[in-house]
């Protein structure tokens, strides 16, 4: 911040000569930034995410130690552990990570989490239930959180078609498993695959034009 003593008035800008008289400015005490320093919170915030690893990896220490020496038939150190290690990469990516996108956030929360059931279903007797109920419900929650962007967003819709087109893929996924065999309740994974489906097919319909034309341009055709 500088002043002109002929004109006398404050100059924000970073300029060394008056606007108005083109005197050269006195520096009236140091200058002030011009943009927030946001360094200084995202350091806190890492440092906050360090802190909980450190103290998750002792507790976790612990718990297995615990678990080794008291083993009743059940590995539950393992379902805290992946539990803890959910909270460190959502912190991590979803929080810390500004560089990614939001959309890429929601599907890596969203994988993560469907990781996280498998394991703790896989340690609690292998039942079938992450594959079977939630991981086709976590599809069918991410068709409906784009759905609700499409409809809050409706200036900018056509940016979610890519995102719902993933969607498309990824509900594909329990449908070959059931195929496999590996879904023995299929029916709510052929819910999920027929709202991606058909979400992403209104949408096209609908948007018309200006849908076609963003997929052109996503795909380069």
């Amino acid at each position: 911040m500088s002043k002109c003593r002929q004109c006398n008035v404050i100059v924000h800008d970073d300029v060394s000569v008056c606007p108005l008289c083109k005197c050269v400015l006195d520096v009236d005490g140091q200058a002030e930034s011009k943009y927030p320093d946001i360094w200084a919170k995202n350091y806190v915030l890492k440092l906050v995410i360090r802190i909980y690893l450190f103290v998750a990896i002792v507790l976790e220490a612990v718990l297995v130690a615990i678990n080794y020496f008291f083993f009743h038939g059940t590995y539950w150190s393992v379902v805290v552990g992946v539990i803890l290690a959910y909270i460190y990469f959502t912190l991590a990516y979803t929080v810390s990570y500004s560089r990614a996108g939001y959309r890429m956030k929601i599907i890596v929360g969203v994988a993560c989490g469907v990781l996280l059931l498998l394991v703790i279903d896989r340690v609690l007797g292998n039942n079938g239930w992450s594959m079977n109920y939630a991981f086709p419900a976590a599809l069918l929650a991410t068709d409906a959180v784009i759905l609700g962007f499409i409809i809050f967003n409706r200036r900018n819709w056509q940016s979610y078609l890519s995102f719902q087109l993933a969607m498309v893929v990824f509900s594909i996924v329990p449908v070959l498993l059931s195929v496999l065999g590996l879904v023995t309740a299929p029916m709510l994974s052929y819910v999920a695959a027929a709202m991606a489906v058909f979400s992403f097919l209104g949408t096209v319909i609908i948007g018309g034009r200006r849908a076609t034309t963003e997929l052109k341009r996503r795909f380069h055709i």
